[in-house]
């Protein structure tokens, strides 16, 4: 069985650049070729969509949207500090999916960074239980691939380099 029917939690952090995103996305598609419901989403966008139906009372139906695919890849958490009610909103997508589906999350910020997001400490405390509990913690450390370090941009591939001495 997959940690998509296990029900389990992927949290994926690292630096910028490193594939956070491409392997969230990686794991979305293949469990949509398994037959399952898949949502991605960014952080900020599923957050934003979350603050309009608090005003005409439609933000139970909203939720819905969150909690009831197989696997909700929510991408880049914690890049933009939350605001307002987002702390909550997420708690809330945390604890109803909780042990009934997957969830992968993406972030730029260690675990350790996560709590203080939430804004309130108990909060925090019940969602970064939940997030935990059935999870895969995969850190990707090393160089980004939009922006390499200098050494490495530098340095010309090495089919360019046979190619240059054949001429």
């Amino acid at each position: 069985r997959t940690f998509v029917e296990r029900q389990e939690n992927v949290l994926v952090v690292g630096p910028a650049g490193v594939g956070k995103s491409h392997l969230a996305q990686a794991l979305g598609q293949r469990a949509c070729r398994a037959g399952h419901a898949v949502l991605y989403v960014s952080a900020h966008d599923m957050l934003t969509q979350l603050r309009a139906p608090r005003a005409d009372n439609s933000y139970e139906r909203r939720l819905l949207r969150f909690t009831t695919p197989a696997l909700l890849i929510i991408d880049d958490l914690g890049l933009r500090p939350l605001t307002g009610e987002e702390g909550i909103d997420l708690y809330e997508i945390v604890r109803r999916r909780y042990e009934r589906a997957a969830t992968c999350i993406t972030s730029n910020r260690a675990l350790e960074e996560w709590p203080p997001l939430f804004g309130d400490a108990l909060l925090a405390s019940a969602a970064m239980d939940r997030l935990l509990h059935h999870s895969h913690v995969l850190t990707i450390e090393g160089d980004g691939y939009r922006n390499p370090p200098l050494a490495k941009r530098t340095r010309a591939p090495r089919a360019a380099q046979v190619e240059t001495a054949a001429r």
